[in-house]
């Protein structure tokens, strides 16, 4: 079961990376603790987490505000170092996945294919980045925060999000090599998927 400021960091940031927000717009604790019901404490702490993975951004005088996609070749180096992280993370968790893993897998694209029915954008960002999520970390949980701060980065420019029939069929082609323990095969759509 996911906590409240896992929540909150969770919706703000599949919110954030499907363009909801706009880039350089303020984001309020005050207005966000009263959205969600809660106080400002588990707010703060998501706008933390949040400013730490570079979606958003502390200014002086001007407080927090929504980061900027990151400029061109910033994006080629992050898309690089995570193709390096997803396939490394892969080879060193592949054998180690059981059944249950499968099932969550399966049930995380499940959702992402009606996210992508329904055309809600946050809900294609936040599920897109829980599957790859849960690749990450099964191999590593330290990995996992750096790989986080680099792909919260690089999904900013989130621009395959109007490909939906892509989207779901990329996904279903890691999701089944990965229960079929084709290392391999999973490696290639993981880069295939990664732009």
């Amino acid at each position: 079961m996911r906590s409240t400021r896992e929540q909150i960091t969770d919706t703000l940031r599949a919110e954030i990376l499907c363009g909801e927000w706009s880039n350089d717009e303020p984001v309020r604790e005050h207005a966000l603790a009263k959205r969600f019901g809660v106080s400002r404490g588990p707010v703060r702490d998501s706008l933390l987490q949040l400013s730490q993975e570079g979606v958003l951004i502390y200014q002086t005088n001007k407080g927090v505000r929504v980061n900027t996609p990151p400029a061109e070749d910033q994006r080629r180096l992050l898309q690089s170092m995570r193709r390096q992280m997803e396939t490394f993370c892969l080879d060193h968790c592949i054998n180690n996945f059981t059944k249950a893993d499968d099932k969550q897998l399966k049930a995380i694209l499940n959702r992402l294919t009606l996210a992508c029915n329904r055309g809600s954008l946050s809900a294609i960002a936040d599920n897109d980045l829980a599957l790859h999520r849960h690749l990450v970390r099964r191999a590593s949980y330290e990995l996992e925060a750096v790989w986080l701060g680099i792909t919260s980065r690089l999904l900013m420019d989130y621009s395959r999000i109007d490909e939906l029939d892509e989207i779901v069929t990329e996904h279903a082609a890691i999701v089944e090599a990965v229960c079929n323990r084709d290392l391999k095969g999973a490696q290639r759509a993981l880069i295939a998927n990664i732009i």
